[in-house]
């Protein structure tokens, strides 16, 4: 008879024994969505259980630890929506990245890849970007968390949207890079920028945020401000202080270069320093915080001093600006450090006071070396290559930077986002059309005239400058060159003058619609009469009344000066047209008896 035996699985306890250490109890109180700001939490399911291979320093099992420390203190009772999101769909992928990448990542596997060895390097998936299995479906699943955030944000249903799986920031439109695949911190924010004018991006990994920044290099409507190792050689070899963005988005990316063992005041003076100026500046409508944890002490891949308690600090003090904030995860190394990191930080944003003690969980293996503690020390172990001199150097170049933004973006948008364009073009397409409408409709009401210039000759169909009156009467034709009017006159001020003034004279219905030229005013005549010299000469009648016969007379002796159109050149450049001199006083009639007749070279009063 066979024995079955009973050691099939571990004899040791399903959890630890902590003796003096005690277990953390979970929160019970359940908040409600008007005591705080909303929180939405994403963590698609089986999402922590891909795996990257056995050696490499990318471990998705992290995201199992954090969900586990979360649920073990009870934050979900404290956040108000938690969700499984649903994957990416590929048209979401390739609003940013190439279809010919995305096709590939969706056909390759562990056991093609050797006959598409080609488009393996093409494509840099070797090595650091390895191909593993269902490695496609890790990458919808964790850009699918972020989209949904972005969407609750962009819809205003929630607050706070976390998303630990995603953060993967080092993924470029046309190939994987840095342990990333699809860069799901550019797609949040393509998403959330079809709502919100502009949009902070924050990156605290110890590694330069270069995905997201080259992104957005030449954009206005997305701030990138980075923390990051920076010595020219270490991963990825990007983020030097000069690296400002070029066109229009010259001074929207900020990086700021830090050296090995940065400790925590000097941390938190830098990025609160930087942090606050750069909002007051750029006035963000909405933050994307990418919370990479490999900045920690002790990281395997890391270099800096930070505890989590500073690393959280960072994440609260964004939460201080109240708007609309997506967390997401990103590097991050020690497995252990990140999930206790995460689960504090999902802590800050929900507003709960978590003990130091962690809870009662399945993996309490992990932690039994630090004593089950949540901030175990993790300070001092790396030298401290920092100064205040060169932290101040970089603030005060930051500041200069952010001088020449000159106030935020406008709204109005050159690029129409995604999604909008269908909608638009029905739109204007109406507009268009109701456009036209009115244009024809003005267009048919509206009489055609010519608009002439104040200095213009005058043209239209009342002139009369091609019509002369020789000494007998009659009409000849003349040509058209009217003299220059003085600046300032008009034709109708002249033409009403000279008939006020044959009204005056007692003229006639014919003097008076005859039009006043301007020859008669500005041209002399070449040969001036002997009557007309007597007559400049005489004083100006002081009491008299001229007959129509006289004055028909006295323009007959003075010659006619309607003959004669076009002055001489010298004439013409020296004389100057000027309104003829205002009418004097009408005289009251004659007594009875008395007759008054004018003669052109002298006045005489002759009684009848």
């Amino acid at each position: 008879m066979r024995k079955y035996e009973t050691y099939t699985f571990s004899a040791s306890k399903f959890f630890a024994d902590r003796g003096a250490e005690g277990t953390a109890q979970p929160l019970t109180e359940r908040v409600n969505p008007h005591s705080r700001p909303i929180v939405s939490y994403y963590f698609p399911k089986g999402v922590g259980e891909h795996h990257y291979g056995e050696r490499h320093p990318m471990k998705p099992h992290r995201l199992s630890l954090t969900n586990a420390l979360v649920m073990g203190y009870g934050l979900d009772k404290q956040i108000h929506h938690i969700y499984n999101p649903r994957l990416a769909t590929r048209e979401e992928l390739e609003a940013y990245h190439d279809p010919q990448y995305i096709d590939f990542l969706s056909k390759v596997t562990p056991g093609n890849q050797d006959e598409m060895k080609h488009l393996v390097d093409t494509f840099n998936c070797v090595e650091d970007c390895p191909i593993f299995a269902d490695m496609f479906d890790f990458c919808k699943m964790y850009t699918g968390g972020s989209l949904a955030g972005a969407r609750k944000l962009s819809a205003g249903t929630t607050d706070t949207a976390i998303n630990w799986s995603g953060g993967l920031h080092h993924a470029k439109r046309g190939e994987a890079n840095g342990f990333c695949y699809i860069n799901d911190a550019v797609l949040a924010i393509l998403e959330m920028l079809k709502y919100h004018p502009r949009v902070l991006y924050i990156d605290i990994d110890i590694h330069h945020g270069d995905g997201v920044e080259l992104a957005f290099y030449h954009s206005n409507r997305v701030m990138t401000v980075s923390f990051h190792k920076y010595t020219g050689d270490f991963f990825p070899g990007t983020g030097k202080l000069d690296e400002n963005g070029a066109g229009l988005g010259k001074y929207f990316c900020l990086n700021v270069p830090l050296q090995d063992g940065i400790d925590d005041d000097m941390y938190l003076t830098v990025f609160k320093t930087v942090i606050g100026d750069t909002v007051t500046h750029f006035q963000p409508t909405s933050i994307v915080l990418q919370c990479g944890a490999d900045s920690l002490g002790l990281d395997r891949l890391g270099a800096f001093n930070l505890s989590i308690a500073a690393h959280g600090e960072c994440v609260n003090y964004v939460r201080t600006f109240a708007v609309p904030l997506l967390v997401v995860g990103g590097g991050g190394y020690t497995v252990k450090n990140v999930s206790r990191c995460w689960a504090y930080e999902t802590a800050v944003l929900v507003g709960a006071d978590i003990p130091d003690t962690l809870p009662a969980t399945i993996y309490d293996a992990y932690f039994a070396d630090s004593g089950w503690k949540l901030h175990p020390p993790l300070t001092g172990k790396v030298d401290n290559l920092n100064s205040p001199a060169s932290l101040q150097r970089i603030t005060v170049s930051i500041r200069e930077k952010l001088r020449y933004l000159g106030g935020a973006p406008s709204v109005a948008m050159r690029e129409i986002p995604p999604g909008l364009e269908e909608w638009l073009a029905t739109e204007e397409a109406a507009a268009e059309v109701e456009q036209e409408a009115e244009a024809d409709a003005s267009a048919s009401a509206r009489p055609l005239r010519r608009r002439v210039a104040p200095n213009e000759f005058y043209a239209g169909d009342d002139d009369v400058d091609d019509e002369g009156v020789d000494a007998d009467g009659d009409e000849t034709p003349s040509r058209r060159a009217p003299a220059r009017r003085a600046r300032g006159s008009s034709r109708r001020y002249t033409r009403r003058s000279s008939a006020r003034s044959r009204s005056v004279a007692g003229g006639t219905k014919e003097d008076e619609e005859q039009p006043l030229r301007p020859e008669e005013a500005s041209a002399p005549s070449r040969q001036p009469s002997e009557s007309a010299l007597v007559s400049a000469q005489a004083p100006p009648p002081s009491s008299q009344t001229s007959s129509p016969s006289a004055s028909r007379a006295s323009r007959s002796r003075r010659g006619n000066p309607r003959a004669r159109t076009r002055p001489r050149a010298k004439e013409r450049g020296q004389e100057d047209y000027s309104p003829p001199p205002a009418p004097p006083p009408p005289l009251p009639p004659a007594s009875e008896g008395e007759q008054s007749v004018s003669i052109p070279m002298m006045d005489l009063d002759v009684e009848a």
